[in-house]
C-alpha cells in the first residue's frame, strides 16, 4: 500500500510540475509576442554618432577621420 501511495504522490508532482512549466512557457510567449521591436534591420536609418571629444576639448582621431574607434590601420 506505500507503494502505490509514493507512486501517485511521485506521478502527482510530476503533473504539477508539467503545469507550472507550460504556464510560465506560455506567460514567456505572450511577453515575447507583446514586445515591439525597434528596427527590422538595426543601424538602418539612423544617424552616424558626433566625434568624441577628448578632455581638453580636440576630437579623438579615430572618429575624426571616420574611423569611429576600430583599431584597423589607417
Amino acid at each position: 500500500m506505500e507503494t502505490v501511495i509514493t507512486v501517485a504522490v511521485i506521478l502527482a508532482m510530476i503533473a504539477v510540475g508539467v503545469v507550472v512549466i507550460r504556464r510560465l512557457s506560455t506567460q514567456h510567449d505572450a511577453r515575447i509576442a507583446a514586445y515591439h521591436y525597434s528596427d527590422a534591420l538595426p543601424g538602418v536609418g539612423r544617424r552616424p554618432r558626433r566625434s568624441r571629444r577628448r578632455a581638453d576639448g580636440t576630437a579623438d582621431e579615430a572618429t575624426r577621420d571616420g574611423d569611429h574607434g576600430s583599431n584597423r590601420p589607417a
